[in-house]
């Protein structure tokens, strides 16, 4: 299973979905739960991460015990860079530390368009699917809405309510951040696109995975 399956537990899982029908039953609006893994495989930061600290290793370890030898500072430059670049990518505190802020917020906002439209949230009937979208190695949250929404509410005042889900993932409160905020955008949904009386529930209420 992978790390976004088992990110949430079963009874967590069937709390988000109990949190997201409530909503729902006030508004025409789809709401979607999506957690991946990563928003992207990063190879160059993997590089960066192998040659900056497998190279720094070699350069060291050459310098004080083999007489700064070059016939042994390149295969354990090439050792390192190969071992440290394995090491990042299951160990993301350390891939992290050579992706820059930018990148990452691009790479999980591209993901989370990507999503938008794999899971079809954007052939509800009124268009108006919002989709939360959390990225777990890069700990960012993206929230994504469709024309419809986008008519009467901004994407800024989506995205106003990511900090508070983010900051549950680093402290272990994900699963009570996110149904916090998802209660929060369905109160704003509601008052924009009430329910309707022939409204049906168009998208699975269930965490979905990468």
């Amino acid at each position: 299973m992978t790390k976004s399956e088992t990110f949430f537990t079963e009874a967590e899982k069937q709390q988000i979905a109990a949190t997201i029908d409530e909503a729902e039953k006030k508004t025409s609006g789809e709401i979607v739960a999506m957690v991946v893994t990563a928003s992207d495989t990063y190879p160059e930061a993997t590089l960066l991460a192998g040659l900056s600290i497998g190279g720094l290793s070699a350069l060291l370890i050459t310098d004080l015990f083999l007489g700064n030898s070059l016939g042994y500072f390149l295969p354990l430059m090439a050792a390192g860079t190969i071992g440290v670049g394995r090491l990042a990518k299951i160990f993301p505190p350390l891939l992290r530390l050579f992706i820059p802020a930018t990148r990452l917020e691009t790479r999980v906002a591209h993901r989370a368009l990507l999503a938008f439209y794999e899971k079809k949230l954007h052939a509800t009937r009124d268009n108006t699917g919002v989709l939360f979208f959390i990225s777990l190695l890069e700990r960012k949250v993206w929230i994504l809405a469709d024309t419809g929404i986008y008519q009467k509410i901004s994407q800024e005042t989506l995205m106003a309510h990511v900090n508070d889900i983010a900051t549950g993932i680093k402290q272990g409160r994900a699963c009570t951040a996110l149904c916090r905020e998802i209660e929060a955008v369905g109160v704003i949904l509601a008052r924009h696109f009430p329910i309707k009386p022939d409204d049906t529930n168009e998208i699975s209420n269930q965490v979905l995975t990468d």
